[in-house]
Formats: structure tokens, sequence, C-alpha cells
């Protein structure tokens, strides 16, 4: 019960009460009628990071949520379907009214990280960012202020932008570049394809329709995005009607599913799953490679004409046959034989490694050479490896071999294109930015201990030409001395080691100041100097907001309205940098002269004049939602490029498809690189730290023995990163719990729901286990997300994966290999 109606249900007591105590004369006197409230539709979204920005409907009497209902405004036929909210939107009155709802300003008065703080006014709260901001960033630079990666709040208007902006008029900030998501799939596409966005956005889902085999590299959009507005609609809608039509007339089509888990996306959709172990698919597809060779199912010449480094036909400037991707493969260094040395990468090679038998291989193989259009879509989460460059590359290699690249019902491998309807966002005027230099946003930590040493050729620093010295290298030279934390939880449950993070961060004398402004206690927050309350998504007065990035074929605006008052004393991101601006002197400067009004209704126009059957935005408050089906039969990826190489070259350096890349070379000769990582001028499978073939080095090979175990992070229904954990709900709904082969867990005397630590170096999470076949042996995987209760303890009790998780950089992208992971798992 919230509070309001306690408070209300408490005042109808008293009356009633007090009306049984009188004489028996008062005591029959009629009460008053009273008129009930009528309850209030706005309608809201889903502003959470899976990639769908849902609407919901928000019903409300008095100020007060009553019920939350989601999408069913026209018939549920596909294209122009219902664009339901998941479980995860629907419980959005519980996280509204979550007991650990941030209510006040407030400062810390104990130790970084214990949770300890005090109520302030918003004044003095304002001015303490504003003065502690304001010395920090005279004392050191602009630069030496930082914004952690967050994706909490995907508001057009009042959001991040709005922070940015701030900074931006005022010198700028620490830049950061790639993302927990996708840091190494962005370099394998730019190194391959010349271009991150043919690597991250493929082919539409549509143009699954025609094709006769569809491959998933790890693809998992019945737990990911499984909502009306999410990739899993168009996935199951397409895949059900293929299947339909293969019993009705025999038309050919297969799916097959790549996953050490049999996920939510299988369970009976799929024709084959074959599950492989965690950072070996490279392994996998180079087996597979060698039997497309080794039996000419490759297209010739479609290699010839559109790639580079294959063979003797597509040679690299001044490099000899052994350089070629053909020669690795085969381990033959004679142009045009077919003959495996004793190197090649046979499919019996490749199962001991990725644990894939060798007969399943090659009918893999096969099935693809088969397929008139195979459809191939590798997952994020295979970038998020050791070596997540190398294995992205690597599945790329599939398409391109088969020459099934640019035409209908097919994909690069990339991640499927959704349908869009462009909005306007908050202008950041990044172009007052002073600060010209940036870090990997997996770096933050590093650059809070020792920022100033940290340099180009090593750390993957990225500065202006004039402050690199004649080898192109040079040294950030300033350490992160402030952190603003708007709407995310990567300060320290998201980003990796917790244990590791929470000394650092601890230490006052390295980060001088903390600012976080959420809605919620999250395990960042306790870490906070100063808290600011952040309004809720269903508090939002307006707002247009587009289907964000992965909604697969119908398009979706929504027009965000709420007859709900901001809690207790929050505000939204716009008042908040407004008030710091006006301390500053600049607050002519961020608002333009413009009231918030203003500004959103400038924002809106231009989405409407980029989609001009938009309604106005008072038709849209009663609307809420306007939607487009937009699959274009279709887009497909490169096709330009397929029909003409020469009138339509990629922006690779040769403008072609590099499978070797000369960039690639260069800066594996340039770079200082750890122990055991590889910057390869091919795609290529190599043993990593903490991999399943371990780094051939003492202290590899014993922490192979220590923890026999591989740990697989994957996203669960119950959350969407560590977003929605703090809902009871859905805890119920879904359960944290580790997944453990029967096999495994009989070896350690396990049973399902038994109390389990799983454990290495860096720290010990305690947790249930599950026990199931649905994992495959000498693997076990755990739902992202869950909220880090370790802080000052032995034992995080949370069940935070990142508790586990390494923050060793990846070698190309300097990003997160959160998903290699060794651990050993006992009976608590």
């Amino acid at each position: 019960m919230e509070r309001r109606e306690f408070l209300k249900m408490s005042a109808a007591m008293s009356a009633a009460a007090a009306v049984t105590g009188c004489s028996s004369e008062s005591a029959q006197t009629t009460p008053p009628v009273t008129v009930p409230v009528e309850e209030k539709l706005n309608w809201s979204a889903c502003l959470v990071n899976c990639g769908s920005n849902c609407p919901v409907k928000v019903y409300s009497r008095d100020g007060i949520i009553t019920r939350i209902e989601t999408d069913y405004a026209v018939e549920d036929d596909y294209g122009n379907h219902q664009v339901r909210a998941c479980l995860r939107g629907r419980s959005l009155r519980k996280r509204v009214y979550a007991p650990d709802r941030l209510k006040y300003p407030m400062k810390r008065v104990g130790p970084r990280g214990s949770g300890q703080f005090e109520r302030i006014s918003w004044d003095e709260a304002l001015n303490t960012v504003a003065s502690e901001l304001g010395r920090l960033r005279g004392q050191y630079g602009p630069e030496c202020t930082h914004f952690t990666y967050h994706s909490g709040a995907y508001y057009s208007f009042a959001g991040f932008n709005c922070l940015a902006r701030l900074m931006n008029i005022t010198g700028g900030a620490l830049g950061a570049y790639g993302d927990y998501s996708w840091a190494q799939l962005y370099q394998a596409a730019n190194y391959t394809y010349g271009d991150a966005n043919h690597g991250w956005l493929g082919s539409s889902n549509a143009e699954m329709r025609k094709s006769d085999l569809v491959l998933l590299i790890g693809h998992n959009p019945a737990e990911m995005r499984m909502s009306g507005s999410g990739e899993s609609y168009d996935y199951l809608n397409i895949i059900q009607d293929k299947q339909k039509q293969r019993a009705q007339d025999g038309t050919q089509f297969k799916t097959i599913i790549i996953d050490p888990r049999y996920t939510d996306s299988a369970l009976g959709k799929e024709d084959q799953w074959i599950p492989v172990r965690p950072g070996t698919d490279a392994a996998l597809m180079e087996a597979l490679a060698f039997e497309l060779i080794t039996n000419n199912w490759i297209d010739q010449s479609f290699l010839n004409s559109h790639c580079l480094g294959f063979d003797e036909h597509t040679l690299p400037a001044g490099q000899d046959y052994d350089a070629t991707y053909k020669s690795y493969i085969l381990d033959n260094t004679q142009p045009g034989s077919l003959t495996a040395g004793s190197n090649a990468k046979t499919p019996e090679w490749a199962s001991a490694i990725c644990g894939v038998p060798a007969d399943d291989i090659r009918q893999l193989a096969k099935d693809l050479a088969d397929a008139t259009t195979p459809f191939v879509h590798i997952a994020a989460s295979l970038n998020r490896q050791a070596a997540g460059e190398n294995n992205i590359r690597a599945c790329y290699m599939l398409p391109i071999l088969l020459g099934q690249v640019g035409l209908p019902g097919t994909n690069n491998g990339a991640m499927c294109s959704g349908a869009s309807l462009p909005i306007a966002t908050m202008p950041t005027r990044g172009d007052l930015n002073t600060v010209d230099k940036s870090i990997s946003f997996f770096t933050f930590t590093q650059a809070i201990e020792d920022g100033e040493n940290m340099t180009v050729l090593r750390d993957g620093v990225k500065l202006p030409a004039d402050q690199l010295d004649a080898n192109g290298d040079g040294k950030l030279g300033v350490n992160i001395k402030a952190i603003v934390n708007y709407a995310g939880n990567a300060l320290i449950n998201q980003h990796a080691d917790t244990k590791k993070t929470e000394a650092l961060l601890k230490d006052e004398s390295k980060c001088e100041f903390i600012v976080v402004i959420d809605n919620w206690m999250t395990p960042s927050a306790e870490f906070a100097d100063i808290l600011l309350p952040d309004i809720n998504w269903l508090e939002t007065k307006d707002d247009l907001i587009n289907q964000s990035y992965a909604a697969g074929d119908t398009a979706t605006l929504v027009q965000m309205s709420s007859s709900l008052e901001p809690m207790f004393e929050c505000r939204d991101a716009y008042d908040i940098a407004l008030g710091i601006a006006e301390i500053w002197g600049v607050a002519g400067q961020f608002t333009e002269g413009k009231t918030k009004q203003q500004w959103r209704d400038e924002l809106y126009a231009v989405a409407k004049n980029a989609t001009p059957e938009l309604p106005s935005k008072e038709e849209m408050k009663t609307q809420g939602i306007f939607r487009k089906y937009l699959p274009n039969g279709s887009y497909v990826v490169l096709e330009d490029f397929r029909k003409d190489p020469v009138a339509n070259p990629l922006k690779t350096p040769s403008g072609k498809i590099e499978i070797y890349s000369d960039r690639l070379a260069t800066l594996g000769s340039k770079w200082e690189l750890k122990e055991g990582d590889v910057i390869s001028a091919l795609p290529k499978y190599v043993p990593t730290w903490d991999g399943y073939e371990s780094l051939d080095t003492p202290e590899e090979r014993e922490k192979a023995a220590k923890y026999p175990l591989q740990m697989h992070g994957y996203h669960t229904k119950g959350r969407a990163h560590s977003s929605y954990h703090n809902v009871p709900w859905l805890r119920e709904a879904v359960e944290d719990a580790v997944w453990m082969n029967p096999i495994d867990a009989q070896e350690r005397g396990l049973s399902s729901g038994d109390t389990v630590q799983v454990f290495n170096d860096r720290g010990t999470i305690e947790l249930p286990v599950k026990v199931t076949p649905r994992i495959m042996p000498g693997v076990t995987a755990l739902g992202q997300g869950a909220w880090f209760k370790g802080a000052g303890k032995t034992i995080d009790k949370g069940g935070c994966l990142n508790t586990l998780t390494s923050q060793r950089p990846t070698p190309i992208s300097k990003g997160n290999g959160q998903h290699t992971i060794r651990v050993q798992i006992n009976k608590a």
C-alpha cells in the first residue's frame, strides 16, 4: 500500500470511529456522499536499455498509479500489431513505488560505499555539486570530469543530454568511446567492412522470410527483446510462418542455433541446437571454413571481385600467399593446392576446442553450402570475450566465403536492422567541448588510478594529432577526479571486478568527487558523495520517444505524458542542470532563452517534420502511440556494394571486404600488448586468459586447474541489464540462479535449489543453483545484472556476476571481455 493511500484509509477509518463513538442519535446521521475520483489515463514508456522503448498505459487516481496496462488498441495482426510491453514494463508500478526510491537530495556522511547519507536541501546539494565540480575542473582542467556509461533512461529531452550540454558549454569533459554492449563488434566491423554500422546493423528481420536457412550464433531475442516492440515478435512470426509453410508444401527451411545454453529462443522453434564452449566460436568458424574451402563450396567469383586477402587472386599489396586466409586455414603455402598441413583447421582440431562433434561441424558446413539463401545472425555476446574482435571477424567469414552477402534473404552476420522513425533530442552543444581526448569506456577505473600515464599505443587513449610523438604515441596526462553518474549502474555493478572497483572508489584521494543522479539506491548510488533524486519515466510530463535501436520491422513513436507529480523532492535532469548552470552563471547559454515547454514543442516539431503523418502533440497525448510497419521488403545490407563494388566501394582502404587487414597488421606491430593478447591481420582463433584453452603460462595453467568451469553471462527476462532488479515480482517470476549441467552438479553433490558459492581469485558470490541439461557440461551460466551486495564483505550475496569478471581490456577496442570467466562452484 502506498503512503497516500494509507493516509486516506487512516482518515476514513478515523471518521468511521468518530461516528460509531457518538450518541445513538448522531450515530444514525447519514454520512456525506463521496464521489469517486475518475481514473485518468496517460501514455508513457519503458525507457530501459533493452532496445525497444515499449509504450505503457498508466492509469492513476488522485495522482497515484492504480494500474499499468499495455497497448491493445489495434487487432493483433503482424505488421500492425499490438506493441505490448513485456513483464518488465508491466511491473512499472512496483518500480515507481519501490521502497528504495530516492526521495530527497542527500550527502554522504559515512565512508564511500557504506550507504550512509543524510537529507539536505536542493540549494545545498546544487551548490555543493557546482562548487566541487568547479574546484576540480579549475585545478585539473575540464578533462578531469567524466560521465560513466549510462543507459537507464532514454529520454529525448530531460535526460543525459541536458547534463552533457551543461558540461560542454563550460569546457567539456573527458570523452569515452565504445560501450559495454558492442565495443569489440564495432572494431571487427570497421576493419572488415570499413564501417561499424555494417557490422552492427545488418539486413532487416523481414529478409529471413526469403531465407531457407537461419543461423543464429548466440542470438537470443526471446529473452532479450521479447516485447511487441522487440525483435522477438518478428523472429517468432517469421520462423513459425516458415515452419508452417514447410509442413504444408515441403518448402526447404531450417533454423539452427549455436549457444552454450538451450535458450528460450529455441524451445522447439529450432531444428538444431549446437552447444559451443564460450569464447571458442572462432575455432568452430575456422573448421567450417576448412570444410567450405576443401569441398569447393565457396563463391570464388565473389571472393575475387569483392574481397581482399582470401587467396593468391586477392593478395594484399606487398604480401605473399602465406599471409592469406586460405593458406592459414589449410596450413598450406602452395597456391592452388587443397592439401591440408599438420596445423590445418579441421573439424577434429576444432572439436577438441569448441566441444562440437566433428561430424556435426561437417554437416553444418554442408547445410550452409546447400542453402540458397542462408541468413547468418551473430549476437553481440560473442564480442564480450577476451578475443571478441576475432570471434566476430571469424563469424563474418561464413557469409563472405559463401558469397551470401548483399543478396535477398541474406545477412552479412550483423545484428538485424530495425524499423526506425526519427526524433529530435536535446542538443548537447558538443561543438563547445574543448576536451579533444577520450578513453575506452571500460578503462575509466584505470584512468582514476593512473590516467596521467595512460598512453595511445598501450591503453587506446585517443588524442589530437598535435599531442602525438613521431611514433604516434602520447599520454592522457590527467587522472579522473570527478564523476557524474546519471541513470547508470556501471560505476560498480555493471563494471568488472566489483571488489577491485570498490577498493578504488573508497580511496577519496583518487576520484575526489562523485555525484549520482538516479531514482533508486542502486549499488552505484551507494558510492556517491552527493545523491540527487531524478523523476521517474511515469512522472515525465512531456516527451516524444521512438522505438530505440532494436524494434524489429515496426517503428513507433510514443508521446509521454503524466497525471503524476514528481514524488517527494525529485527533479528532472533539465532542472538539475539548469540549477547548476545558474550558479555557474551560464543559464542563458543553457536555455538559449527558451522555456522547458518551448524546447519540448520545438523537438516535437522536428519529429513531425520528419514524419508528416504524425498527429499533433495534443492528438498524440490521447492516442499515445504512432506505429508504422517499415520492412521495405527489405533492407539488404551491402546490396549496392554487391551490385557494383567499384561504383559503391566500402570505407576500407581497399574499398573491399578486408579479410586481411593491413591496418590491423600495423596495430599488431606497433601497439604495446599484454602477454597473450593478439592483434592479427586475419580473423583467427586465439587462446586467451581465462579461456577454455588457457594461455600457455604457469600462472594460467594453475588458474585453469583451480577454476575448472567456464562461466557464461546472459541477459535474463527479469532485468534489462541491472534495471528492474529491485522489483520483487520479477525476482519471483525469474529465478536468479546459476545454471549447471547435471554431470557437473553430480560431481559436486549438488541439486537444484542448493545454495552454492561461485568463486575465483576476484571474489565470491552466493546464490541458488539450477541443475539443468539446458547448459553444456563444463559450462555454467548466470543472468547478469543482479545488484552487488558485497561492499565491505567477503561474500557478495547479491549474486552480481561482475564480482567474478576481469577488468583486463581486450587488445583492439580496449573493451570488456566480461564473458571470459573461470570459476569453481561448491555447496555453501
